[in-house]
């Protein structure tokens, strides 16, 4: 058996960057006395990976997953996660005096930037996204007027605006970048003054490329990542139109092939919150049983 596995599988620079911001916290409490040692948190899972997130847990670091446990909180470290958060989040971190570390991916942080400068104009805000996602959530947080958000070209098509204003159209980094062009076009043929800043992260882009191009050639297609993780449900749906028989696993566990005797060759892609000992544990198991 053939097995190919994507380069671009695994950690993305984000998401390392904030894995690895936790760490160091973790570190630098640890070599602290024991009674100038603050409880780390962070806000929400620092990534979309259940395995990442227990493990820190195990050594301490306790998820806050609501804005009132924040409001109660008077103590501690509180890491923002690469997802990013919208700006009332960081008031109430400087209100109630704990420390906050933000490992937010400097892409979002970009998107937060635009949105926010552009409505403190009067421009309108679109984000193509998936509305509820982390991510969106926190940028819809950073803009003065209200945001649309547009998921699919269905949405963008029931749009119904004021044409005598001016929109902003930004997208979430991790949206696939095939339905974010077609959303642009629905609204640039219906006549809207659209400024268009394509924010989806070069590296969600390199992936979802190589990802189609190894499902067109693969008998069988492997997709590790969190059932939570957007960027890794999107890998999913666009392996599933190159290989019929692609399968969305989260560990090994997961993984139960049915492989035909016609089958030659196996292609793997993760997303970019898998670690990448889950990846070379599925990879290592592939090569050794098919």
């Amino acid at each position: 058996m053939n097995v190919i596995l994507a380069e671009s599988a695994g950690f993305c620079f984000g998401v390392e960057r904030a894995v690895n911001t936790v760490r160091e916290q973790i570190l630098l409490q640890q070599s602290k006395a024991e009674g100038e040692r603050l409880p780390i948190y962070t806000y929400g899972s620092i990534i979309h990976n259940k395995q990442v997130v227990s493990d820190f847990e195990n050594q301490g670091v306790l998820v806050i997953d609501s804005l009132e446990k924040l409001e109660q909180l008077k103590k501690g470290v509180v890491i923002i996660r690469s997802h990013g958060v919208a700006k009332n989040v960081y008031d109430i971190m400087e209100k109630n005096g704990v420390t906050c570390v933000d490992a937010t991916c400097p892409f979002v942080k970009r998107i937060h930037k635009i949105v926010h400068t552009e409505s403190e104009k009067g421009v309108s805000i679109i984000i193509v996204g998936n509305d509820g996602h982390p991510e969106v959530e926190g940028i819809k947080g950073w803009a003065v007027n209200r945001p649309v958000v547009i998921g699919s070209t269905e949405e963008a098509l029931e749009f119904e605006g004021d044409k005598s204003k001016e929109y902003c159209i930004v997208s979430q980094t991790t949206f696939q970048n095939d339905k974010f062009q077609d959303i642009v076009d629905i609204f640039c043929k219906k006549d809207y003054n659209v400024n268009v800043v394509n924010t989806i992260c070069n590296a969600t882009h390199e992936r979802q490329e190589e990802a189609c191009k190894i499902s067109e050639n693969a008998d069988i297609m492997i997709v590790i990542g969190d059932p939570q993780s957007s960027n890794s449900r999107k890998l999913f749906e666009i392996c599933r139109k190159g290989c019929e028989r692609t399968y969305f696993i989260q560990t090994l566990d997961d993984l139960h092939l049915e492989i035909p005797d016609s089958a030659k060759t196996v292609g793997i892609t993760a997303g970019a919150s898998t670690p990448n000992n889950i990846i070379e544990e599925v990879q290592s198991y592939v090569r050794r049983n098919f």
